[in-house]
């Protein structure tokens, strides 16, 4: 399975770190895909935050987190991090991760075939 922690209650200005672990039959698919993070707040679409290519050399970010927020991958470990720095109450969404259909990662949902269960993040002004 693919699970995401990390999440919590923090203050405007603050920093979290998720991770994304998988586990079982998803081992080897998370080391050799891109994978993404997305997040969800109420009453909104998912939305896509950030994605690694399978080597992490490839990273695109969204125009809302760019220069704050950094995905990086231990393959070693089968983990794929989220470093939110300098977080704002709209960063507050249930953030997903998810494992692409192939090894470069994408900004479009329907590229992803594989989601954890989100976890909670929320910044309080």
């Amino acid at each position: 399975q693919l699970q995401a922690s990390g999440g919590g209650l923090v203050q405007a200005g603050d920093s979290l770190r998720l991770s994304c672990a998988a586990s079982g039959r998803f081992i080897r698919t998370i080391s050799n895909n891109g994978v993404g993070w997305f997040r969800q707040a109420p009453g909104t679409e998912r939305e896509f935050v950030a994605s690694t290519s399978w080597r992490g050399d490839r990273t695109t970010y969204a125009d809302s987190v760019k220069g704050r927020f950094t995905i990086s991958r231990d393959n070693a470990k089968n983990i794929v991090y989220l470093q939110m720095d300098s977080l704002k109450p709209e960063d507050t969404a249930v953030y997903y991760c998810a494992v692409a259909r192939h090894a470069i990662g994408s900004s479009r949902r329907q590229d992803y075939n594989y989601w954890g269960q989100g976890t909670q993040v929320t910044v309080s002004s």
